[in-house]
């Protein structure tokens, strides 16, 4: 669901040029289930290979890295680990969506309105361990990085953005600012278009840095403020938040309360909403469990590797996985080349 902060953070344009050379790391639970719901047949049906497995997934791993892998761009993926017991709520509610979608699917099919059973299909997307266990074999051999967060996998991707092993995080998530990322880029994609959110079309867009301190400043509040902010406008981890209250309602009411949150909390009556106290969802964004102990390490493409996942498992052309291989080398051969030549 995430956190509805679109109007109130601070963005700027930038090009996918400007993140040559830099370290970017991804939630790969959530870029994972992007792919699963949008890379589809025009009835709706994900792609599958030959024995029926769902192979949407790797599809849109392989050829949106390795595009960005050509940009010398170097990504690393972080996948969730344990969720909080609070995300409870959120999982059932999505499964409730799941489930109603599922439906409508199936009456479209009947009817054999195309256009309706592609529109439902895309929310009837599960992602499994399964399907996490071989995109990080993929990325793997891909020479890219993977790290298994010990709980919310943006947690740990803001810490590793802290700690400076990485630049920047990448995200449509505005969560990330509130487990204190100091920088998240959205729509990072070659193409520059996205998938209009339960529509059947795209959009242009341009890739957007936010800032973490230059959004805070632009509000007048601190980051434990913005913390709150978000528990009143609603997180995973207290679904819908407090009933009419949104973003702008919300800041006047922290430079109201400023840090005294248990008048803030009182005054919008939280218990009336929420059975549990504020402070819990608050210490999940400033004590989520993280690790320090991961490896960042980028290597070498293994083609083998990649062509065995891809083409012996799953049925992919090989002379397109081959070609796209090909590029992704003489790419890399380029940028080693320019980057000699400057420093002579």
């Amino acid at each position: 669901m995430g956190v509805n902060f679109k109007d109130l953070v601070v963005k700027r344009d930038i090009s996918i040029q400007d993140f040559g050379g830099r370290k970017l790391v991804v939630d790969g639970n959530n870029i994972l289930y992007q792919f699963l719901s949008n890379i589809r047949q025009p009835d709706g049906t994900p792609l599958k290979d030959s024995e029926g497995n769902i192979t949407s997934h790797l599809n849109g791993l392989f050829h949106r890295y390795t595009k960005l892998m050509q940009q010398n761009i170097k990504m690393a993926f972080v996948f969730d680990g344990k969720a909080p017991d609070l995300k409870q709520k959120e999982r059932d509610r999505r499964y409730a969506l799941k489930k109603d979608a599922e439906d409508s699917y199936t009456k479209a099919k009947e009817t054999g309105d195309v256009d309706a059973m592609k529109k439902y299909s895309m929310r009837t997307s599960r992602l499994t361990k399964e399907m996490i266990d071989e995109a990080a074999l993929l990325i793997g051999a891909l020479g890219m990085p993977v790290v298994m967060a010990p709980s919310e996998g943006e947690a740990q991707a803001a810490y590793m953005v802290k700690k400076g092993d990485v630049y920047a995080e990448v995200s449509q998530d505005y969560d990330c600012l509130l487990f204190g990322v100091p920088r998240m880029v959205q729509n990072l994609t070659i193409s520059e278009r996205r998938k209009r959110k339960n529509k059947l079309s795209y959009e242009t867009v341009k890739p957007q840095m936010i800032e973490l301190a230059p959004t805070l400043e632009s509000m007048g509040i601190t980051r434990d403020q913005l913390i709150a902010l978000g528990i009143l406008v609603g997180t995973d981890f207290n679904v819908g938040g407090i009933k009419g209250i949104g973003p702008k309602k919300a800041i006047e009411l922290i430079q109201k309360h400023g840090d005294d949150f248990e008048s803030l909390f009182q005054s919008v009556n939280w218990n009336e909403s929420f059975d549990y106290p504020w402070k819990d969802v608050f210490n999940l964004f400033t004590k989520m469990p993280v690790k320090s102990d991961y490896k960042m390490e980028w290597s070498g493409v293994d083609r083998d590797r990649v062509l065995e996942v891809l083409c012996e498992k799953h049925g992919f052309s090989s002379q397109r996985v081959e070609d796209t291989l090909d590029k992704l080398n003489k790419a890399k051969s380029l940028s080693s080349q320019k980057g000699l030549g400057d420093f002579i």
